[in-house]
Parts: structure tokens; C-alpha cells; sequence
């Protein structure tokens, strides 16, 4: 079957919205995870309101809220970012790149990929970063997340052999 037939079985909008969902999946995935990299979290005092007003004694209680901001970033997490230093394998010179790069590149793929510019590319990229992120996982040890990354990545198998029923996108080429 070449990329302009269609199923025989009457299966082609199943095969449109399994590409669609993939693609909003993929790509909604992928920037919120970037955005995660500025996440941070503040600690505050509120008074406790009892019925819905704040008490007249002066009653505190403690929280932490979450926020995001640019001077929050790390592409790698801190807790994280030792473990990788005490790599051996791990190349000195490439690990600030990453940490500055990861982040960014999720929100473009993933941005890419949910407008489908350079659809195909985009998901072939996001594989690309996926196993560098499984090959650092696999260095220290965290096979809970190389897991992870390895249903990931049937993820984006699965889009690329449906992109042929991806109805909207630019550059459908790439």
C-alpha cells in the first residue's frame, strides 16, 4: 500500500484520530516536561481561615507552592546532575551543554510536533533525544525510567508509521 491509498476496510478515520491522538500525546508530553525544567517551589505563611474568613488570631499555617521561572532551570536535575559527573562515560564538556539544551528542545519538538511542522523530523528528533536521555539513565543505574523511554519511544514508532493519516501539517514531507 503506498502513502496516498487508503485502507480498503473503511479504517481510515480510526487511522486519522490514532495519528492525532498520538501527535497531541507526543507533543503535550514533551513541553510540559520542558517547562518541568523551570519549576520551583516557595515556601509561605497564610492565615487559616475558618468559614471562609481569615481568624482573628493571628493563626498561621505553612506551604509550599509550585512556580516557574527562568532562574529556576535545570535541564538536569540537581539530585541527578552528581551522578552524572561521577560518570566516567559521561563526556566532561557535553554534560553543561545538555543541562542548557535539554529543556528548550522539549518545548520546540514538542511545539513542532503538536502544529506538525516537519512532522516526521520532529518525532525522528524527539526519538534522537529520548535515547540520549535513556543512555543517561542506563549510566547511572535508573531502569524504572529507561523503561519509561522505551514505551516513549513505541510512542513515536507507533506516530511515525501513522503519519501518513496526519491531515494537517507543514512541511507534510519532512
Amino acid at each position: 500500500m503506498s502513502n496516498e491509498e487508503t485502507p480498503k476496510n473503511g479504517n481510515t478515520l480510526a487511522l486519522i484520530y490514532g495519528s492525532l491522538l498520538l501527535r497531541l500525546w507526543l507533543g503535550v508530553r514533551a513541553i510540559q516536561t520542558g517547562f518541568e525544567k523551570y519549576a520551583g517551589t516557595r515556601t509561605g505563611e497564610q492565615l487559616v481561615s475558618v468559614d471562609g474568613v481569615p481568624n482573628e488570631e493571628g493563626l498561621t499555617a505553612g506551604g509550599t507552592m509550585k512556580f516557574y521561572a527562568m532562574e529556576n532551570y535545570h535541564g538536569v536535575p540537581k539530585a541527578l546532575m552528581s551522578k552524572f559527573e561521577g560518570e566516567p562515560l559521561m563526556p566532561a564538556f557535553g554534560l553543561p551543554l545538555y543541562d542548557k539544551v535539554l529543556g528548550p528542545a522539549l518545548i520546540i519538538l514538542g511545539l513542532t510536533i503538536l502544529l506538525g511542522i516537519a512532522y516526521r523530523s520532529s518525532l525522528f528528533l524527539l526519538g534522537l533525544l529520548y535515547i540520549s536521555l535513556t543512555w543517561g539513565l542506563i549510566l547511572i543505574k535508573q531502569d524504572d525510567g529507561v523503561s519509561w523511554l522505551g514505551v516513549h519511544m513505541i510512542l513515536i514508532v507507533m506516530a511515525l508509521a501513522l503519519a501518513q493519516h496526519n491531515r494537517v501539517a507543514i512541511l507534510k514531507k519532512w
